[in-house]
């Protein structure tokens, strides 16, 4: 479950930055949600105190 978790943290940052340095304005505030997304993962990882 734990690799799962940061897989999908991954995946939002990658996402994001495509997203961003790709397409800038055509997909507007989905890159942001995809950011806060991936952080509120990591946050919950650092939460749940589980190590690497």
């Amino acid at each position: 479950m734990r690799d799962l978790i940061w897989l999908i943290v991954v995946i939002l940052i990658i996402g994001w930055l495509i997203g961003y340095f790709g397409f800038g304005e055509a997909v507007g505030n989905l890159i942001h949600i995809l950011l806060v997304l991936a952080i509120i993962g990591i946050l919950y990882r650092l939460a749940t105190g589980r190590r690497l």
